[in-house]
């Protein structure tokens, strides 16, 4: 099939499909962390799990992984304010990558492949906006310029490299001796 071929509405339905099955893979999996639906743990274990990975405060880091999750998918699926909720599923991804790639690249030994996937899908929306049939478009874009595309993929590595340095340092402070640790934070370490 040369590209010839490809209709302009092929092409918009194609997008559209895509941008639609994104948002709603990401709408169910922060559902999981806020909600507990689908079979997620919802706040209270999705708060442990992310203290275990040393994301602190663990509460807090449920929450926004959660919202960075469902809310940027459902953003993504509607096409509304595309290079915003681009840019923060794209980190949301991003930074679960970092905590997967230990593990290597393929998602059957834990890798990094599926949220790398997801994180460069909603990153190609952020820079080439979310198409026609979008409530970005129906707006006249008025969330969705060149130069916002520009901030957010340039924001992206920022925000993913930040999230990355707090959970090395958090996990860093996790192996610390007790008295290297209130002598790091400049307390005393003999017994009051």
């Amino acid at each position: 099939m040369s590209h010839e071929n490809v209709t302009p509405a092929a092409t918009t339905a194609a997008r559209t499909l895509f941008r639609a099955a994104l948002g709603g893979v990401l709408v169910a999996h922060g559902s999981q962390k806020l909600f507990g639906w689908f079979g997620g743990g919802g706040i209270k274990e999705t708060s442990k799990g992310m203290d275990a990975m040393g994301f602190r405060p663990a509460r807090t880091s449920a929450m926004l992984a959660g919202l960075g999750e469902a809310g940027a998918g459902l953003a993504l699926a509607l096409g509304f304010a595309t290079p915003a909720a681009g840019a923060v599923a794209a980190t949301t991804m991003g930074v679960a990558a970092s905590v997967h790639a230990p593990n290597g690249f393929f998602a059957m030994d834990g890798g990094l492949e599926y949220p790398a996937v997801l994180g460069l899908a909603a990153t190609s929306f952020a820079i080439g906006g979310p198409g026609r049939l979008s409530l970005d478009a129906l707006t006249g874009h008025v969330l969705d310029k060149p130069w916002m595309r520009a901030a957010a993929v340039t924001a992206i590595p920022v925000a993913i490299g930040i999230q990355i340095y707090r959970r090395r340092n958090a996990l860093a402070a996790d192996h610390m001796p007790a008295s290297s640790a209130t002598a790091a934070d400049g307390e005393s370490s003999l017994p009051a």
